[in-house]
């Protein structure tokens, strides 16, 4: 099978690890994944942030990792993509307002393309009517209203888990990046297979 191209929408602070895990991993399998955030250029710096769980009654809040964006935004052609992954973080609150993005996310909405959101990345897709209509998703527990006023059903899954719904695959945060990638190349196609489960099969096709 030929790697997938997936199309990455991120804003200035959006979560580092939803960043740099996804894309390295995904790169690891032989997809391609280009990351793009507004008005920005390939070779431009993203500040991103990370969210972390540390006993208060709600995330804290760090600088994270430069990212180098590798793509540029004005560039981009939905339909050269498979599939769309939003990050979350801080980012999505305010890229979700640009027209732009939301024509993005519309593209591959109405062409049944896989879309992929993590934590706050499904405030992206309210943003554009339709998306989450009718759909089970999952998000940060503090998204649970907007998805419910987008006309959602929110899916609470632990931490470590992720949704998988059709063509829309979402997890609750980073903690779940395991899961979440597992199911996002489950809907991508992407076959792992392991050593001794390849030593077998060549055994029986001997």
């Amino acid at each position: 099978m030929a790697g997938k191209k997936i199309l990455m929408l991120v804003g200035e602070f959006s979560e580092e690890y939803e960043i740099f895990v996804f894309e390295q991993a995904m790169h690891a399998v032989g997809h391609t994944v280009h990351v793009v955030c507004p008005d920005k250029k390939a070779g431009d710096v993203l500040k991103t942030s990370l969210h972390d769980f540390e006993g208060h009654q709600t995330y804290t809040e760090k600088l994270g990792h430069d990212y180098i964006l590798n793509k540029t935004f004005a560039e981009v052609n939905p339909a050269d993509y498979d599939a769309v992954y939003a990050a979350g973080g801080r980012g999505p609150e305010y890229i979700r307002i640009d027209k732009r993005v939301q024509a993005l996310v519309r593209h591959f909405h109405e062409t049944g393309k896989p879309i992929f959101t993590i934590c706050h990345g499904v405030q992206i897709l309210i943003a554009v009517d339709g998306v989450v209509r009718g759909r089970q998703v999952a998000a940060l527990q503090y998204c649970e209203p907007e998805v419910t006023l987008a006309g959602g059903t929110y899916i609470d899954v632990a931490p470590t888990g992720a949704h998988v719904d059709g063509n829309l695959v979402s997890a609750k945060g980073w903690p779940g990046l395991a899961a979440f990638m597992r199911e996002c190349l489950k809907v991508l196609g992407t076959e792992i297979r392991h050593g001794e489960a390849l030593m077998r099969d060549e055994r029986k096709a001997a």
